[in-house]
């Protein structure tokens, strides 16, 4: 699909991180972009960098999810294409043991919960409403549409505390493949990214010590990935016609260990 300013786009997760530079990217090259985000502060500073968008929206609420596509769409027409960012960590072992106290503890279930219902569940509901409207397209240059999801490459290389993180991406790498076949009637292309040790908000929090650990740890580069490289390989992933139904690694061939 060609990008231009005929185009236009969603990223939800747009305030920051992966999802701001996937945002930026777009912009960059011409497209109409709306940024979905719970965090309106940042969601509208990056909007005003970029000439954009910002809704505020909670992915995990069907009501917030439409009213901002409607938002989106008034401001800028039917996005052709959506990029699914949007995404929440968090890291327990299913069951712990207290050193001192010998004590156990499982897994808060609600954490489990909400961490499926943002990553996986939100993204679904974001996919179906966003395939909807892109739909009623007319074709452009062959195809209606371009869906590009987030897993990570924990969906496969889970670490120890990782049960919900993993388990909600690895759903979204499970869901890329028939989502594609899907929406393939209806011109409509599905893939997704795992990205692995990215230069993210949540990076950017651990001792730098920590950091270099971690760089030092991928075979090569010998460093942690950009925002800028997983944008790059966003606008690939649209430009590209014949990409479909794929999940595709960023990552520098690591490969996690157990913790």
């Amino acid at each position: 699909m060609r990008l231009d300013g005929g185009i236009a786009a969603v990223v939800t997760g747009g305030a920051s991180g992966l999802g701001a530079a996937a945002a930026r990217a777009l912009a960059q090259a011409g497209v109409k972009v709306a940024l979905f985000d719970v965090n309106a502060e940042r969601g509208a500073t990056v909007a005003s960098d970029i000439g954009g968008q910002f809704c505020a929206v909670d992915v995990t609420d069907d009501a917030s999810v439409a009213a901002g596509f409607a938002a989106a769409r008034a401001a800028h027409g039917q996005e052709r294409i959506l990029v699914n960012c949007a995404g929440i960590v968090g890291s327990t072992r299913t069951v712990s043991r207290n050193r001192e106290t010998g004590a156990l503890t499982h897994f808060p279930l609600d954490l489990f919960v909400k961490i499926v219902a943002v990553n996986l569940t939100g993204s679904f509901r974001c996919i179906a409403l966003s395939a909807q409207g892109m739909a009623a397209l007319e074709s452009c240059d062959g195809e209606r549409g371009v869906i590009v999801n987030t897993a990570s490459i924990a969906a496969t290389d889970g670490q120890i505390g990782q049960a919900a993180y993993s388990a909600s991406k690895a759903g979204i790498v499970g869901l890329t493949l028939p989502v594609a076949r899907d929406l393939a009637a209806e011109g409509i292309r599905v893939n997704s990214i795992l990205p692995g040790l990215m230069e993210t908000p949540m990076m950017a929090g651990m001792t730098q010590p920590a950091q270099d650990a971690l760089a030092a740890s991928v075979p090569f580069p010998k460093r942690m990935g950009r925002p800028e490289e997983f944008a790059s390989l966003v606008l690939e992933i649209v430009r590209n016609g014949y990409m479909n139904g794929e999940a595709i690694r960023l990552d520098g061939a690591i490969r996690l260990p157990l913790k």
